[in-house]
């Protein structure tokens, strides 16, 4: 039976990758030189494989990881962050991925970051300045060139760090007039405006409010009762629940509410889970949805128009939150100072429930 025999190339591969082994104890013991030998280019050009990948011809750049992927070299980031003062570290803290309402930004965010040769570092703060604090900490020790924050709600002690650090952040999902650098997001305030004078545009007479306690959602609240308020509505029944949300806690809040307020005519919920348990709830209590009571949530998750009926929400595109905040931190670090701001707005999706 014929056989193939290996090539040239083939055969310098295999014998550089088992000198590399022997000499070395391992693929761990490859140096940046030895791919940069086997892959014709010099060891500055592997290093911008690495850590700036959108400077390398695409030719080159495949060219170098079909080598890097043969070989099994592993770059020593450490080593390459001590010795340049750069981590290619971007630390991102969120409240929770557990739905798409924050991982749609993050995914988004990570993979610009990445095709620039940053690497991120998530951390999950769940809902507590308390946990921000301490993972602000964690994360800082690892030197990142710079910081993704959700919200504009911090403590002092945390703002004054981070403006004393020395390394760009960027925050987002909100809106405010004194950012501690970047910011991109969007007014909750207005939101609860605009859900209000979409339900009195409706002729509700007796809307009621299901939210969470942090302090996006409580923005979210304030902007619905203060418009509420303008057009003689100031009793308005509402269940403050903790974060996160979640569709048990929805289900259990709407009975809460209408034990109060017996006659609630419309709910707008703080979340979209809270308002797909209200749903839930409203079919098991025989309330017909929205003759008899009309619910709005916010977020606009993926199954947001799945539900029976479907649920009436706010959309907020996280997509563009993630790209500008990428983009944003990439300006700074390239050495571009202009002011970075921008409002990506929000729209309320009508659908059946509302």
């Amino acid at each position: 039976m014929p056989t193939t025999k290996p090539t040239d190339a083939s055969n310098e591969l295999k014998d550089s990758a088992t000198t590399a082994r022997r000499t070395r104890g391992g693929p761990k013991g490859l140096r940046i030189t030895d791919v940069a030998a086997q892959a014709g280019v010099s060891p500055i050009t592997v290093s911008r494989v690495f850590n700036n990948p959108a400077s390398v011809a695409p030719e080159t750049l495949e060219r170098v990881r079909q080598v890097v992927q043969k070989l099994g070299y592993v770059p020593n980031r450490l080593a390459g962050g001590l010795s340049s003062a750069r981590s290619r570290l971007i630390a991102a803290i969120v409240p929770t991925i557990a739905h798409s309402l924050f991982s749609e930004t993050i995914q988004v965010f990570s993979e610009t970051m990445s095709r620039a040769g940053y690497e991120v570092l998530l951390a999950l703060s769940g809902y507590s300045d308390t946990n921000e604090e301490s993972l602000l900490d964690t994360v800082l020790s690892r030197r990142p060139e710079g910081v993704l924050l959700t919200g504009v709600a911090h403590t002092d002690s945390l703002r004054e760090r981070l403006r004393n650090v020395g390394i760009p952040v960027v925050e987002t999902w909100d809106m405010t007039d004194t950012p501690i650098d970047m910011l991109v997001g969007f007014s909750h305030y207005q939101i609860g405006v605009a859900v209000a004078e979409r339900f009195l545009s409706r002729g509700v007479k007796r809307p009621a409010l299901i939210s969470a306690s942090d302090a996006r959602a409580l923005a979210r609240r304030a902007g619905f009762r203060d418009r509420l308020a303008k057009a003689g509505m100031t009793d308005v029944a509402e269940v403050i629940v903790e974060p996160p949300s979640s569709l048990a806690t929805g289900k259990a809040a709407l009975p809460q509410l209408l034990e109060r307020a017996p006659r609630v005519d419309a709910v707008f919920c703080g979340s979209d889970l809270l308002a797909i348990g209200a749903l839930g709830a409203a079919k098991g209590l025989g309330l017909e949805v929205p003759s008899r009571l009309a619910i709005c949530g916010f977020g606009d998750l993926d199954f947001a128009s799945e539900t029976s009926p479907q649920l009436t929400t706010v959309r907020v595109d996280g997509t563009r939150i993630g790209v500008s905040a990428a983009r944003f931190l990439l300006d700074r670090l390239n050495g571009v100072h202009e002011p970075a701001f921008v409002d990506v707005g929000f729209s309320v999706v009508e659908r059946e429930s509302a």
